[in-house]
């Protein structure tokens, strides 16, 4: 009888171990990543484009400041050049969109039926869904959204937001949002219902940045408040990078450095940056330029929608008087950028040290061409005048062909090379 019963019991274990031994691993959330890009004639945006983007997106910025692989693709065929869009499914039936990818944002946003000033062909059309619903005033979710009101006849929520030089008012919903294979019901974002001014991303947004109605937060565990991408260069033939959720298919050798809290500026992906160097040369910089500081909203972050990294004035001095030191050749400005060259030059390496980490950038990375080939500027520049003088910004044209993982789990950012087209 013993004997029968260990039998018994040892074919149980046996079946349970291959049972689990066949169960399939969950597959990496993949989605692509389409570039933004103004025309489809050209590769790249202007000089005078980038800078009006990085204009407006830095202006963005300023207002954070708290005053009291889903397939990643270009945008290529439509407006707001330097931005990344991934596909989404909307609501029950889904309803394709593509939404701009946005690291310093975290509410998500839709152009919707109904909406007055919303430029975008493509809206959701809340009426076909079975599952939209208008979130009220009493939800947890109003009290979570910046600048939120409720509509007097309605007792709806809403919320207001500045976004570059436009603003917008916006209806908080629930529904459904399918990123590749997942599925996550009863998401919270803004119904736009005006939208004033151009500079609002017509496609809709998806913010992917610390708050509580970012993706991570609004995901629970599924991701694990983890994910990367790998933005893919505007010149490449081949026009998709990949966003990555979640920790599976993450890249197992990678430096990172630790992420910073903001209370200044919650949303934003901060980092100690502690040096540059400009071929095989530390540039003098003052500590202070580089420190981070909660309390003015100093320091250095990670963003994916400004176009060319920006440097606070004594740190993008230090790195151009180098970098015009090493070129020695005449130097001339063109369309906000003052570091060109009309001769052909071989640029130095710039490397961006961090706590634990550094990035060292290849040529393609270090400077931009204009679109005829006959000017070559150095693809950085100075913060504007304004509070975001203090904030070093590690912007996308600096990131293209890099994969940037944010394991917010583990309050780290990393950082490994990796061809993106």
């Amino acid at each position: 009888m013993a004997a029968s019963f260990s039998s018994s019991f040892s074919l149980i274990i046996f079946f349970t171990l291959l049972c689990l031994s066949n169960a399939s691993p969950r597959l990496p959330t993949n989605l692509k990543l389409i570039p933004v890009t103004p025309h489809l004639q050209s590769s790249i945006p202007s000089f005078d484009q980038i800078n009006a983007h990085d204009k407006s997106r830095l202006s963005y910025l300023d207002n954070l400041i708290k005053k009291t692989s889903v397939p990643i693709v270009s945008g290529r065929a439509f407006q707001q050049a330097g931005n990344y869009l991934v596909r989404a499914n909307v609501g029950t039936p889904g309803q394709t969109l593509l939404m701009v990818m946005d690291t310093s944002n975290d509410a998500a946003w839709l152009p919707c039926s109904g909406c007055s000033g919303c430029s975008s062909q493509t809206l959701f059309t809340l009426e076909q869904s079975s599952t939209y619903k208008p979130l009220q005033c009493s939800a947890p979710q109003c009290r979570q959204a910046a600048n939120w009101f409720c509509a007097p006849a309605t007792s709806d929520c809403h919320f207001n937001m500045t976004y570059g030089g436009s603003s917008f008012d916006a209806l908080l919903s629930l529904d459904s949002l399918g990123l590749a294979q997942d599925t996550l019901p009863g998401y919270a974002f803004g119904c736009l219902r005006t939208v004033t001014g151009t500079s609002i991303p017509a496609q809709g947004l998806l913010g992917l940045g610390r708050g509580p109605l970012s993706l991570l937060s609004q995901a629970g565990n599924l991701y694990q408040k983890t994910f990367s991408y790998c933005l893919p260069d505007l010149r490449a033939t081949n026009f998709t990078g990949s966003l990555r959720l979640g920790t599976v298919g993450q890249p197992k050798r990678i430096k990172y450095t630790p992420l910073l809290a903001n209370p200044r500026r919650p949303t934003l992906y901060y980092v100690n940056m502690t040096g540059i160097r400009v071929g095989k040369r530390f540039v003098d910089i003052p500590s202070s330029a580089l420190a981070f500081n909660p309390a003015t909203g100093a320091g250095t972050i990670f963003d994916s929608g400004t176009m060319v990294t920006r440097l606070v004035a004594p740190v993008y001095a230090a790195v151009r008087a180098e970098f015009l030191r090493r070129i020695n050749l005449p130097v001339s400005s063109l369309g906000g950028f003052d570091t060109c060259f009309t001769q052909p030059i071989v640029p130095p390496t710039i490397s961006f040290h961090f706590d634990g980490m550094f990035v060292t950038l290849p040529t393609e990375n270090v400077v931009i061409h204009s679109s005829f080939g006959t000017t070559t500027c150095l693809a950085m520049a100075a913060a504007p005048d304004n509070v975001n003088s203090v904030v070093n910004v590690i912007a996308s044209y600096q990131q293209q062909n890099h994969r940037v993982l944010y394991d917010v789990a583990n309050s780290r950012l990393g950082v490994s090379r990796e061809h993106c087209s």
